[in-house]
């Protein structure tokens, strides 16, 4: 059985305790870590906790369940998965915090892991996935710590809801049904969905602008019917570093429906002015981009409130 053992670090300028912070609350890794797409926490008691993980893998959408044991004061926090998706048969490893002094740290990431049937091939995928994914999320770990600490202006997150009088199950459909989106909705122009894993959506899509340009972009989504999707863009428009965000539908006792939209964004400030302008700034760019991605989600949640309402 061959059992391969390999270790990733980098050094960031952050306290060791806020880099812990981030890696500790699940909640963050969407945001910090590109793979991700979104994470699931179930508390199990005495520093231990159960996560589903959505993310991606050398370009595949894949999602498992892992075990982590969290250790505040020594910074470290072990994990192993519980059920891993294949090729791999088993992994664990350690996220490692050393501080260097108050206001730097090593980060160390661990791993151990195997693959199905001890496949040589099968294990070299992994070789490449781990690594790959290592070096990506220490990046963005240390990119994005550090922008925390010194540009939370950066950072743009919010919701846009409306009142349909139909059901969740309806709008559910509305949003989940996106290859019919350019046949449904003025702004979308092409799209296409694929779905090998059901409820694990990879959508790409080219969505028309108010000056008629057209720009491509790629989700994966989570899909939890007929209650919330949640998705994280993976191909991004020139002025997003970062783009996550959900759709969420609660239904009252009257068969009325609540639809949210929610978007977090991080700007992309090396394209600020070549897009908005010489003088455009971050306080331009940040709305710009609440007026064109809320114009885009209310457009769509009037229209799946049309599509339940039709169908009460």
């Amino acid at each position: 059985m061959t059992i391969r053992e390999v270790e990733h670090e980098i050094t960031v300028h952050a306290p060791a305790a806020e880099v812990y912070r981030l890696i500790a609350e699940v909640e963050n890794w969407p945001l910090i870590f590109p793979p991700s797409v979104y994470v699931e926490q179930e508390p199990l008691g005495e520093g231990q906790e159960r996560i589903r993980i959505w993310a991606t893998a050398n370009g595949t959408a894949k999602n498992w369940t892992s075990r982590r044991t969290l250790d505040a004061e020594a910074l470290r926090i072990t994990f192993r998965q519980e059920v891993s998706a294949p090729p791999v048969a088993s992994m664990g490893g350690t996220w490692i915090i050393e501080p260097l002094s108050d206001a730097e740290s090593r980060i160390r990431l661990l791993h151990d892991y195997r693959a199905i049937d001890d496949d040589p091939e099968k294990l070299a995928w992994i070789d490449q996935a781990v690594d790959r994914n290592s070096r990506s999320e220490l990046a963005s770990l240390k990119e994005n710590v550090e922008r925390a600490t010194s540009q939370a202006e950066l950072t743009l997150s919010f919701t846009d809801s409306v009142t349909i009088k139909g059901s969740a199950k309806d709008v559910y459909d509305f949003l989940n049904e996106a290859q019919l989106w350019s046949e449904r909705l003025p702004h979308v122009a092409t799209v296409s969905l694929t779905e090998d894993t059901p409820g694990l959506q990879v959508l790409r899509m080219d969505t028309r602008t108010k000056d008629g340009s057209q720009h491509t972009t790629e989700s994966v989504r989570v899909c939890f019917p007929h209650e919330k999707i949640v998705y994280k863009q993976t191909t991004l428009p020139a002025l997003m570093n970062l783009h996550t965000g959900y759709w969420l539908l609660v239904e009252g006792p009257d068969g009325v429906t609540t639809a949210t939209s929610q978007h977090l964004v991080v700007v992309n400030t090396a394209n600020i002015t070549g897009i908005l302008g010489a003088d455009a700034g971050v306080p331009e760019a940040r709305e710009f981009l609440r007026n064109a991605l809320g114009g885009n989600s209310r457009a769509t949640l009037g229209h799946a409130k049309e599509y339940a309402e039709a169908r009460r």
